[in-house]
């Protein structure tokens, strides 16, 4: 009976040590194991066989691409400008040895080498250029982390700069100065509308009084012909130049009664003595 139950307990051990010493990695994943508490190797996917209680799996790491998200955070630019960016980065370890005893947290290590190296690089830029260089910015941000990440058993695949943006006080600063730039420039243009109104209506003024003088000119010297030619019709006699005198007299006259701002028109009481002085006025 005892030998019985001593040689069940064996089997049970036997049992027991052959089900730690296998080892089933999964497709994705490799494992690192321990002896002693020191690295002893690491295992790839598929059956693998270890030491029991002298070798332990101390470390599972995934092989898989990670996805790293790298959260927002706000940089100063070289013009002081206060921009807020985000990114994710997709990164692999391709040497477990490294990623588990190369740092203490690889993940959340290059998580933080990311944020460092982009607001370094955002840094040496000013606002319109950070604004519109998202492929330089992905580019250096790469080539900052590659070096240091390999250090670490990584290795980064992408980086891609999610979301660039001014941070809301600063956005509110550029609004109103787009407002008030619009506004100089809706100003500007009335100021030269209103110029060039000026320029054409002084222009129509003078072409208008250019006219005016040019038709008084050509009435000034009709006048003249007129009497020129009645004087030498009749001679000494000046009963036509009286009548030609009166009529623009009265004509004159007529059109200043018209005028709207005509309120009372005084005719002279002796029209023909007040012609004839006016016709011996005239030079011969």
């Amino acid at each position: 009976m005892t030998g019985t139950i001593i040689a069940s307990v064996i089997l049970l051990f036997a049992i027991i040590t052959i089900a730690n010493g296998v080892r089933i990695v999964p497709q994705g994943s490799e494992w690192v194991v321990q002896r002693l508490g020191k690295y002893r190797t690491t295992l790839l996917p598929g059956l693998r066989f270890i030491i029991p209680y002298l070798d332990i799996v101390a470390h599972k790491v995934t092989t898989k691409d990670i996805i790293l998200d790298i959260q927002e955070q706000e940089v100063i630019t070289r013009d002081n400008a206060v921009i807020v960016i985000n990114a994710i980065s997709f990164i692999k370890i391709t040497d477990p040895v490294k990623a588990v005893y190369g740092v203490e947290n690889c993940i959340e290590a290059i998580r933080n080498m990311i944020m460092t190296t982009l607001r370094s690089i955002v840094g040496d830029m000013e606002l319109d250029e950070a604004l519109s260089s998202r492929e330089v910015i992905k580019s250096r941000l790469k080539t900052g982390v590659a070096d240091e990440a390999l250090d670490w058993g990584l290795t980064v695949k992408s980086v891609e700069v999610q979301d660039i943006k001014p941070s809301p006080s600063m956005q509110k600063a550029m609004e109103q100065q787009a407002a008030a730039e619009r506004e100089r420039k809706a100003m500007v243009i009335r100021a030269e509308g209103e110029k060039q109104s000026m320029i054409l209506s002084a222009e129509a003024r003078q072409e208008s009084a250019k006219h005016d003088a040019e038709a008084q000119i050509m009435l000034a010297d009709a006048s003249s012909q007129a009497i020129t030619k009645v004087t030498s019709a009749f001679g000494a006699n000046e009963l036509p130049m009286l009548y030609l005198l009166g009529e623009k007299y009265i004509t004159s006259l007529g059109k200043m009664a018209d005028s709207p701002n005509a309120k009372i028109v005084l005719l002279p009481a002796d029209l023909q003595n007040t012609l004839r002085g006016l016709f011996q006025q005239m030079p011969k």
